[in-house]
């Protein structure tokens, strides 16, 4: 395959997903930026988790809330799981990976809170438990998902499922949908 035919595949795969996404996740997202809408006017946080793209997904959408989007104003409180290096290895070493994100969540959610898992399979047994726990605790347990929503599907509600099976699909989409929150919570909170 030529250069120029990859990058053509390329963007037609991402204009496929996007169409895909945008005829399904209107619903769930506009739960979604409710969820969070009152988590925030409650004076509660949101935590974000995931794993390898999700991971930096989830840091990337805690600093646009913290620091800004697009409107400069007051920090919308919020923190991703994946940064801290020594609760990730000691939890990992002492306990286990498959727990990472819900002794965090344990330890810094309260009732009130809205933990995001974010994991482009459904599947990862370690936001699994995260939001199993957030639920216990009291907090909102959403997420971003792809494929079939795997085992997400049930747990997290809402549950903004992009409908692709490519691993980098969903990861666009799911950035695109972490932006649309961010300027969400922003009209909100940070209007001019």
């Amino acid at each position: 395959m030529s250069l120029d035919a990859f990058f053509q595949a390329e963007f037609d795969e991402h204009a496929e997903a996007f169409a895909a996404t945008r005829d399904v996740v209107v619903e769930p997202f506009t739960r979604l930026v409710e969820v969070c809408l009152t988590a925030c006017r409650n004076g509660n946080k949101i935590v974000l988790f995931g794993n390898g793209g999700s991971a930096a997904d989830a840091q990337h959408i805690a600093t646009e809330l913290i620091v800004r989007y697009e409107v400069d104003g007051a920090p919308i409180t919020a923190i991703a799981l994946t940064t801290d290096t020594s609760v990730l290895t000691a939890v990992a070493n002492d306990y286990s990976f498959e727990d990472l994100f819900a002794r965090q969540v344990e330890g810094l959610c309260r009732e009130g809170d809205v933990a995001i898992g974010i994991s482009t399979s459904g599947q990862s047994e370690n936001v699994i438990r995260a939001l199993d726990m957030a639920k216990k605790i009291g907090a909102s347990a959403v997420g971003l998902a792809g494929r079939d929503g795997g085992r997400m599907k049930g747990l997290a509600d809402p549950l903004v499922i992009v409908p692709a099976t490519d691993t980098g699909r969903i990861q666009e989409m799911h950035i695109m949908l972490g932006h649309m929150l961010c300027g969400a919570l922003e009209r909100e909170f940070r209007a001019p």
